[in-house]
């Protein structure tokens, strides 16, 4: 078994690793695991698919949710590929806040500009423009310190599915 990661600087860190078993193999192992009643965490295993998250009295805001999917390859050898991130809630709205605000760049951009050939006043459009980047790298770093803030869940989470994945 050989992993690869991603760099730190994602906010949503991949993984892949390779096995010499088959995906049914590795994925009776989750199964099994996921199904013992001393195991914490919720999940849902569809097809090739597994989706891990933190138990429900540990969850919180900033909660990731590890998402797994197992491929086939030549000669029974298996790539699983992970992902963690946030419950998908979350990721849509910060991604909804993104997208407005991009919105919102572009509109008063053109707003600065037709106001600034038309020679009347274009200071609030113009201080919109310059305060959105600022806004923007704002919720960058929010998104950080969430990260930073579920790094003890993820940690667990991949100790986890790495004990799953040893068994």
């Amino acid at each position: 078994m050989s992993e690869q990661k991603n760099s730190d600087v994602f906010l949503r860190p991949r993984f892949k690793m390779n096995f010499n078993e088959s995906q049914q193999e590795l994925l009776n192992k989750f199964k099994k695991n996921l199904e013992d009643g001393n195991c914490k965490y919720c999940s849902k295993i569809v097809d090739g698919h597994i989706v891990i998250d933190v138990p429900v009295e540990e969850n919180h805001f900033w909660s990731p949710q590890l998402n797994i999917e197992i491929e086939k390859t030549e000669d029974n050898k298996t790539i699983v590929k992970g992902l963690f991130g946030p419950k998908p809630q979350v990721w849509t709205l910060f991604m909804f806040f993104h997208f407005a605000m991009a919105v919102a760049f572009i509109s008063f951009l053109v707003m600065a500009y037709v106001q600034w050939t038309l020679k009347s006043d274009y200071l609030f459009a113009l201080i919109v423009v310059i305060g959105l980047p600022i806004l923007w790298v704002i919720m960058y770093f929010f998104g950080r310190l969430g990260k930073k803030t579920g790094r003890k869940q993820m940690n667990e989470l991949h100790e986890f599915m790495m004990k799953t994945l040893d068994k």
